[in-house]
């Protein structure tokens, strides 16, 4: 059997990388590795986090961080392989399984609500849709789960308190 590696330095838009996108606490046996069609979706779902961030720093940013290029989005999970979304709990039908997910680390409740109004503004500028947008709360730990696939996007909104 030969070892399967991918290229994790790969650039899927201006400040998002294949490694970032892939990477999990999760030590699994199949790597974690996207297939053509999961890395075409994870560029798609980066060109909206671009724009998160762009719009971020319009609005909130510090233009001293990052080399004076604004606050980064930390990206907790994003493509997760099978038996990584079941090592995750996650579900069956994730749209993480397909590279269309990302959580969005947050600092809290409120950069979260902030995450949350700029994606919707960005879908309603340009008539694009989503999939699902939902602020996630695990304790005193928030982040934002955003989907966009490539079509029969449901623009489904919820707040989801696990305890």
């Amino acid at each position: 059997m030969s070892i399967v590696e991918m290229n994790k330095q790969m650039k899927l838009s201006q400040h998002f990388t294949l490694g970032e996108m892939t990477k999990t606490s999760h030590k699994t046996a199949d790597g974690n590795i996207p297939s053509h069609v999961a890395i075409e979706n994870l560029k798609r779902l980066c060109s909206w986090l671009e724009m998160l961030r762009s719009e971020w720093n319009n609005r909130y940013g510090d233009p001293s961080a990052c080399s004076g290029t604004g606050d980064p989005i930390i990206i907790n999970s994003a493509y997760r392989s099978w038996e990584v979304n079941k090592r995750a709990g996650g579900s069956p039908t994730s749209n993480h399984l397909v590279g269309c997910a990302a959580d969005i680390r947050c600092l809290g409740k409120e950069q979260a609500l902030r995450y949350a109004v700029i994606l919707l503004d960005i879908a309603d500028n340009a008539r694009e849709d989503f999939d699902e947008l939902i602020i996630e709360i695990r304790g005193s730990t928030v982040w934002v789960h955003f989907a966009v696939r490539p079509k029969w996007n449901r623009r489904k909104i919820n707040l989801q308190i696990i305890s």
